[in-house]
């Protein structure tokens, strides 16, 4: 394969196109053995575009390659969300709109009970990640996660949907996981997997 990642050697930069502090501190700390220095969007005066795509893939490629050309440095974005296959696969990329603006998930779970009915409760966690080079180079990693929905919601770790979540070959929600353990088998951790392969195979 031709030199993809040259830009992604040891020492080298990566803007994390998010504004979560959370987030880029967690990327940061899974490629440190790596030695490539991961900074924010914020860091790098990097305003978020407007997610216009209609996949989750297309959004993460649409913030990394945003990410890219204001910073001219190689750029990794991730889009996530929860997809009900019974309701049409909402709110699958509105996944954080359904919140409302105050990210009131509440809302968003009452909503989902609601349009679900008596439908089947399955459902899936997906996380795309998008990795631009400045060399044009755009790869994604995709990681997903099967599981079922509950009502009432249950457990105070983790954010979003986790609550009402519980996946495959388990029985409590993600909600009531250990976040060690969730981080193990989560949608992101398994994205993240297959990236941090690519680099490590370049």
């Amino acid at each position: 394969m031709q030199k993809t990642s040259a830009s992604l050697l040891s020492g080298q930069k990566l803007v994390i196109a998010s504004h979560n502090s959370g987030k880029v501190a967690e990327i940061a700390e899974m490629i440190a053995p790596l030695h490539i220095h991961a900074i924010s969007a914020s860091d790098a005066n990097v305003i978020e575009p407007e997610e216009t795509g209609i996949t989750f893939e297309e959004n993460a490629i649409l913030k990394a390659k945003h990410c890219m050309n204001v910073t001219g440095l190689a750029s990794l974005a991730d889009d996530s969300g929860l997809v009900v296959p019974a309701i049409g696969g909402a709110p699958g990329i509105y996944s954080a709109r359904w919140a409302g603006p105050n990210k009131n998930f509440d809302v968003a779970f009452d909503r989902i009970r609601n349009e679900l009915g008596s439908k089947p409760a399955n459902a899936y966690f997906i996380c795309v990640l998008a990795l631009c080079l400045p060399d044009g180079t755009t790869k994604t990693f995709e990681g997903r996660i099967n599981g079922t929905l509950v009502f009432p919601p249950r457990g105070v770790n983790g954010f979003g949907y986790d609550p009402i979540f519980i996946p495959e070959g388990h029985k409590v929600t993600f909600g009531e996981f250990d976040p060690n353990e969730k981080n193990k088998i989560s949608h992101r951790s398994r994205a993240f997997a297959k990236f941090m392969n690519f680099l490590h195979k370049h």
